[in-house]
């Protein structure tokens, strides 16, 4: 009988099976390197694995921000090649925004195609009052713990491991 997938708060034992899937998931190890700096600095709020019959077979990650209120970066987000169109990341990104709405985080911002993201609830022109290196039609934040974020203007910053990014 086949085994359900679940989606879970990542393990330290799960360390080694992200960073393959990352690796695998994206043209350079860019992304792979960002979590594991990310993890060894303390600025992962939230990682949540997919499993699948005991597999990690998704990925994402939620950093802490500097912004004017509490607010985390969403990225990176990876779904094994074999499993994706199932609805894994969505579910992923569903259960991470959800957690952490139950524990006061008031915004999330992501840099990523808005097509996608729009459904989640980020909004562009929601961050464009924002001053980010990211700032541009990709730079997004959706608010998390009321209809509109605390403030609509002010600096916003990735955790120091993103300036390895470039």
């Amino acid at each position: 009988m086949r085994q359900q997938r679940s989606i879970r708060h990542e393990a330290a034992s799960d360390a080694a099976a992200i960073r393959t899937l990352l690796t695998r998931s994206f043209p350079t190890s860019a992304e792979a390197d960002l979590v594991d700096k990310l993890r060894g600095d303390g600025d992962l709020m939230l990682a949540l694995v997919a499993e699948d019959a005991g597999e990690v077979v998704g990925y994402t990650a939620f950093s802490v921000m500097n912004a004017p209120f509490v607010a985390v970066g969403l990225a990176p987000v990876a779904v094994d090649v074999d499993n994706r169109r199932k609805g894994i990341a969505t579910a992923m990104i569903l259960t991470g925004l959800g957690e952490l709405r139950a524990i006061g985080v008031e915004a999330a911002f992501v840099l990523g195609e808005p097509a996608y993201y729009t459904r989640f609830g980020f909004d562009a022109a929601a961050a464009s009052g924002f001053q980010s290196p990211y700032a541009g039609p990709y730079f997004m934040v959706a608010a998390l713990r009321a209809s509109r974020l605390p403030v609509s203007t002010g600096p916003v910053a990735y955790a120091a491991a993103f300036a390895d990014l470039s």
